[in-house]
Parts: C-alpha cells; sequence; structure tokens
C-alpha cells in the first residue's frame, strides 16, 4: 500500500489487512504521527486459496509495528502473532488478563496443528514428487510471542504510545474478549476517537455478561458477522430446549453425537448446558466426552476465571461429573472409535478444519446412526460449511466417505451478536461523526447490516472496505488511498469457494459416475471423454 505520511496533520491511516468482507484473518493497521498499530493479528481460514494467504508475506514490514492491541484469544484474531514475531516485531502485545492466559494455551496448540498438518501434507507431497513446506511458526516462536504479552484492565486508559491512548471495554463474545477505544491527539481542539468493536457476543450468551462500551466517535468499525440474521426472541431457556431435542433425537443405541466445537468458551457453554439438562432430568447422564487437549486446557483457564463468569459455578459442576471426561493423549482419542452405546463427543475444530473432530467424522460420518451437529459459525470452503450445505460425498485427508449421518445445527450457541443486536449496539454508540467501518463477516452479511443501520448512521458514512484497503481519517470523513502494490488476493475470492473445492467435488462426481455406469464398456466411456476433455492420448 502507499505510504502517505501521517505527519501533515491530515490524520492517521487505517489499513484493512483481513476480516475485510470476510469472517477470518482479523487484523487492521493503524498509522499515526508516533508509529504504527496492529488491531488484531488473525489466521486465515476457508478456502485454500485464503489460508495460503497465511504463509506469504504481511503486507507491513514488522519490524515497524510497534504494538498489537488485541480484542481477543480466538485464532482468527490472534493466530498470527507468532509469524509477527518470528519475522521482527519487538513490540508489546496488549490484551486482558483472561485474553493472555487463553493465548497461553491457544497458541502453542496452534503451533502444534501446523506442525502435524504440515507433517501430513509433505508425507503425501514426497510420495507424490511434490516440494514439502515449512509450518508457519513453531513452539520457539510461540513462546517469544507470549513473552511480549502485557495485560491490561478494562475500563482504564493506558498509554500505547506517545499521542495514543486506549482503554478496554467487555465485548461479551469470549472469556477476556474487549471492545478497544482508542484515542489520537490530532492538531485540532480534540483527539480523533475510534472504537474497534472486536467480536461482540449475543444478549442471550450463557457465560458473559452483556457488551459495554461508551458513545460519542469519529469512527466505529464494527463487526458483522450475522449482520442479516435475526434470532428473535432467542433465550437461554430456547437454547436448552433445542439442545435437548437434539440430543434426544440423536440418541441410537449403537451411534454417537458428534458436536464440531470451538475449544473455547463454546465447549464450556456445551457443558453448562448439558450438565443443567442432566441435573433437571431432562436428560440421563449420557457419557460426554471432549476430545480436545485445547479444551481441556482451556476449560481449567476457564474454571480458574469462574468468578468473573455467569453460570460459572454450573461449570464447575460440571467438571466433577462422573459422565463427563476428558482425552489427554493421542491413544485416549482412537480409543473412542471403540466405544460402544451411545455417547456425545465434543471436538475441535469448531469448523472440522484441523483437529481431532476429522477423526472422529471420518469413522462415523459414513453411519446412518450417527449425528453430526453444528454449534457456530461455518466459514465458506471450510469441511463444515460442506456439510451443513447438504453435501452427500466429501473428501478428509485424501479419502473419500459418503454422508450418512444426520446433520443438524443449532444457531443459538453463537458467540456473534444478531443483526438487531448490532444495530442496537451501534445505537448506543452514536453519535458517530466521520464513518462507520463494517468489517468481520460475508458480503451478504455486511449488506444486511448495512441496510439496518441505516436509521443510526447515514449510508453515505458506511464504509465497507476490501482486503487491503486503505483510508486517511480525518475529522469529517475517511478518504480512500490509492495503492500502487498489487493487492495479496483477489477481494472477489474470499468467502467464497475455490478451485481447489472444485477439484475435490470433480474426483467425487467421476467416481460416482464410474461406480454408477452399466459396465467396463460404460467406464471406457466416461474414461475417454475425460481424457478428450483434458486433452490426454487415450493410451
Amino acid at each position: 500500500m502507499s505510504q502517505d505520511s501521517t505527519k501533515t496533520g491530515q490524520g492517521p491511516i487505517l489499513r484493512f489487512h483481513g476480516a475485510a468482507q470476510a469472517v477470518t484473518g482479523s487484523c487492521f493497521e493503524l498509522e499515526v504521527a508516533g508509529g504504527r498499530l496492529l488491531i488484531d493479528c488473525g489466521l486465515f481460514q476457508g478456502s485454500k486459496s485464503e489460508k495460503e494467504l497465511n504463509y506469504r508475506a504481511f503486507p507491513f514490514e514488522p519490524k515497524q509495528v510497534d504494538a498489537v492491541l488485541l480484542t481477543h484469544a480466538h485464532i482468527d484474531h490472534s493466530g498470527l502473532l507468532p509469524k509477527l514475531t518470528k519475522h521482527g516485531f519487538g513490540g508489546p502485545v496488549l490484551a486482558s488478563r483472561a485474553t493472555q492466559d487463553l493465548c497461553s494455551v491457544m497458541l502453542p496448540d496452534s503451533a502444534y496443528i501446523q506442525d502435524t498438518e504440515v507433517a501430513h501434507l509433505n508425507r503425501r507431497n514426497k510420495r507424490r514428487g511434490r516440494r514439502v513446506v515449512a509450518p508457519i511458526y513453531d513452539a520457539a516462536d510461540v513462546a517469544q510471542c507470549l513473552s511480549q504479552f502485557r495485560a491490561v484492565a478494562f475500563d482504564a486508559w493506558f498509554e500505547v504510545m506517545a499521542g495514543v491512548r486506549a482503554r478496554y471495554w467487555n465485548a461479551g463474545h469470549l472469556l477476556g474478549s474487549a471492545s478497544i477505544e482508542i484515542e489520537i491527539a490530532s492538531s485540532g481542539d480534540r483527539p480523533l476517537r475510534l472504537l474497534f468493536s472486536g467480536d461482540l457476543g449475543p444478549a442471550h450468551k450463557l457465560l458473559q455478561a452483556d457488551p459495554d462500551a461508551p458513545s460519542g466517535f469519529d469512527y466505529v468499525i464494527c463487526e458483522s458477522t450475522y449482520g442479516d440474521e435475526d434470532r428473535a426472541g432467542a433465550s437461554e431457556a430456547d437454547r436448552r430446549r433445542i439442545l435437548r431435542d437434539a440430543v434426544r433425537a440423536a440418541n441410537n443405541p449403537d451411534g454417537a453425537l458428534l458436536i464440531p466445537s470451538f475449544a473455547v468458551e463454546r465447549t464450556q457453554e456445551l457443558l453448562v448446558d448439558l450438565q443443567r439438562l442432566i441435573e433437571t432430568g431432562d436428560l440421563p447422564a449420557i457419557s460426554i466426552v471432549i476430545d480436545s487437549p485445547l479444551a481441556t486446557r482451556a476449560t481449567r483457564i476457564f474454571h480458574d476465571h469462574a468468578g468473573e463468569l455467569e453460570h460459572g459455578d454450573i461449570l464447575s459442576r460440571a467438571l466433577r461429573a462422573s459422565n463427563i471426561r476428558f482425552t489427554e493423549t493421542v491413544d485416549e482419542s482412537k480409543a473412542l472409535d471403540r466405544l460402544k452405546g451411545f455417547h456425545i463427543v465434543i471436538a475441535a475444530s469448531g469448523m472440522c478444519e484441523a483437529g481431532r473432530i476429522r477423526h472422529r467424522l471420518k469413522n462415523w460420518l459414513w453411519r446412518p446412526e450417527a449425528t453430526v451437529l453444528f454449534v457456530g459459525f461455518q466459514a465458506q470452503g471450510t469441511l463444515g460449511r460442506i456439510l451443513k450445505d447438504g453435501t452427500r460425498q466429501v473428501r478428509i485427508q485424501g479419502d473419500e466417505f459418503v454422508v450418512r449421518a444426520q446433520i443438524r445445527e443449532i444457531d443459538l450457541y453463537s458467540g456473534h451478536a444478531d443483526g438487531p443486536e448490532l444495530c442496537d449496539w451501534l445505537s448506543e454508540r452514536r453519535p458517530v461523526e466521520a464513518g462507520l467501518f463494517l468489517v468481520h463477516g460475508e458480503v451478504e452479511a455486511i449488506e444486511g447490516l448495512k441496510q439496518r443501520v441505516s436509521a443510526v448512521v447515514p449510508e453515505d458514512r458506511v464504509i465497507v472496505p476490501r482486503l487491503d484497503d486503505g483510508f486517511r481519517l480525518t475529522a469529517e470523513a475517511a478518504i480512500p488511498l490509492k495503492s500502487d502494490t498489487p493487492r495479496r488476493i483477489d477481494p472477489g475470492k474470499l468467502a467464497h469457494l475455490d478451485w481447489h473445492n472444485d477439484v475435490s467435488k470433480l474426483f467425487l462426481d467421476i467416481n460416482d459416475r464410474l461406480e454408477k455406469a452399466a459396465d467396463d464398456k460404460a467406464r471406457g466411456v466416461v474414461i475417454r471423454t475425460l481424457r478428450r476433455a483434458l486433452g490426454a492420448s487415450d493410451g
């Protein structure tokens, strides 16, 4: 991006290096007269085209970043911090104490997953004569990154650098999650005021209090994940009733209920609700297994912070329940494939992109007596989204599976506010004088929220940035910057299926067509047709 000076009194520059018309890779760069800040530095998830961004160079120089303000611990917000330090960032990572605690288990887990996934990929690449790849970062990079964390308190101003101060507010999304208020000294009679929403929790969030923040800003940067959704009248009672019904529907003496779940917060919420349903007699004491080392470690942190949580006492009781157990070792996890009788397995990752849930799916997805229950957002291009959208065949780690399991969804466990709740939150932030940026949402969600907020912020002040867009922030308006650098990826390819997904679907379609062919002669016709289409010889 162009490097316009911010020292001319024209205002700071804000660039959007992730979560722009997409949900992952959250990273916003704020260039001010005194230096550069990042708000979040997250991992891209979704299609392979998006995930490849994780391996490419940052669109800025890490050594020139003075500090990172971290909204919360989720990997799509924190997951590239070790890469940032690996490439020269030496400043502080400023986060709430709970966020720091959660990152101390989530970032090492991210490095471990990368190491195991890359090792598996490299074995396949070597067999196929392809080049090997290296993980984005390793355990040593994570250790260095964690040493740079500095805990900050909520509701208290602190100086980030000369001319810039910040204050954290509860965002109600996750243990320790924050909206970040920033004031930047200006040549005018008052500082420029910005508010980064982070991810905002819904009104019916189980463990977190409602989001909070002051009012009166020049700019608000607001998430839009569920901006086009309306969970009218949703409540804790509704959520537990729907969960009860889903468990009862899945109860098969020879089956299992698999719940792909984010290891942090979502797993703990499920434990609380399942424990309450068992305590009230709405469900029997079903065997529940948490098949995620990260979830195990995160749950201990939640237990340590139970006094900060709503319903923290129920979570503590669930951890002592005899029917709930946690797998620690790989052998304990593998042994789950031999379990008899109906049971529930909660395993990461929540979008089925990595981790132990993939092994559980390989064991159960092809069985009609199994149920897969989604309880969180599934980004476009992920295995979770593909299953949720109704595919009948999938490829997992190169193997093909027919989907015979029941696929269900409960949306009420989402950690994100819906459209009306986002609009209400924005109303309470008024006045928003110069501009509202809508980020962290797919195009349909952003458009839905844009329509809703027309009564809150004038339409000409609502801005929908694309990946790597930059804006100069003046007291009157956000001025788009011209760039002389090519974009890292076509913004239109974000949050969409890519050619890798198409190839996987093609392989499945070819095999299906061959299996359904009447005889070898018919199969030969299919093969020759494909060869001609590819320009290949029939020999």
